[in-house]
């Protein structure tokens, strides 16, 4: 096989893999619309945009979103406030203060984190931190938002501090040494030279981080319960748009009923929801981009 067939081979299979990705992306739009018509076709969006309760599986039946929503909200900027400091943090150590044999041991151990399954961390958050919440805060409920969403920040600590190392590592030298040479200390260097030139990079990894968080399913629904109340409270019960999903999946729903439709008009929500925000991010990730070149 010479070069020109090579390469018009493997020009073909990156374009078959485009396609098979566009082609899935495309799939998963039509089957969430086309199974939230039912839904929709009963259930206005007035109602499910505005109404204060769901409860589909009752007899009083409701559809508002809203409780699911705040407990997706609740559990998702927890986990952020836990997260972002933490694992830009160790980036920022990483990148500027360990040295290179330290650097390449817990980068590593750093990253195991995140194949750890996602039910255990359901089940630590359940049996070890909701415990030990107790003992701050008696009034916690044992299924609360606060510990889901405490737990959910350490599961996304290595996204955050893996991809933002990668990128204040991809910093030039050259901006660094020119840093040093004005008489800026490490620190000075770290957070005002690195951080605002590897900003498009670290945006990304929060990008990420937040998909992440509003996607997460069986810590939520181990550790925050499977009670949509429309609260704001972490020390209560709540119920995530995923772990709904969860509990309609189990299979007790009949097919093709409204009941059963709900987990297509929720995961749509959660789609759009996350598409608007994933677009607002990359909107502000050309920003800083255009600051900084």
């Amino acid at each position: 096989m010479n070069i020109k067939l090579k390469e018009k081979f493997i020009k073909s299979l990156l374009a078959a893999a485009a396609l098979i990705t566009t082609l899935t992306t495309i799939g998963i739009i039509v089957v969430l619309f086309s199974q939230s018509w039912g839904f929709f076709h009963k259930v206005s969006l007035w109602e499910f945009f505005t109404e204060k309760e769901w409860t589909p599986l009752f007899t009083d039946k409701k559809y508002g979103i809203l409780p699911l929503l705040s407990g997706t909200i609740m559990t998702s900027l927890i986990a952020l406030c836990v997260a972002l400091p933490i694992g830009l943090t160790i980036a920022i150590y990483l990148s500027e203060y360990a040295n290179q044999k330290f650097r390449s041991i817990i980068k590593p151990l750093l990253e195991i984190l995140a194949a750890v399954p996602t039910v255990v961390y359901g089940f630590f958050a359940l049996t070890v931190v909701t415990p030990f919440l107790k003992g701050i805060f008696p009034q916690i409920a044992s299924f609360n938002g606060l510990s889901a969403g405490m737990v959910m920040g350490i599961m996304i600590i290595p996204m955050i501090s893996s991809l933002s190392e990668d990128a204040l590592y991809a910093v030039p030298k050259s901006l660094k040494e020119g840093s040093y040479a004005m008489g800026a200390t490490r620190f000075q260097t770290a957070f005002k030279v690195l951080v605002p030139a590897a900003s498009s990079g670290i945006i990304v990894s929060f990008i990420l981080a937040i998909s992440r968080a509003f996607g997460e399913t069986m810590i939520v629904a181990i550790a925050a319960g499977q009670q949509p109340n429309l609260t704001f409270n972490p020390l209560e019960t709540m119920e995530t748009i995923t772990s709904y999903i969860v509990q309609v999946s189990l299979g007790d729903v009949p097919h093709g009923s409204i009941e059963y439709n709900t987990i297509f008009a929720t995961a749509l929500f959660l789609f759009v929801f996350t598409f608007i925000l994933n677009n607002i991010s990359f909107f502000v990730i050309r920003k800083y981009q255009q600051k900084y070149e």
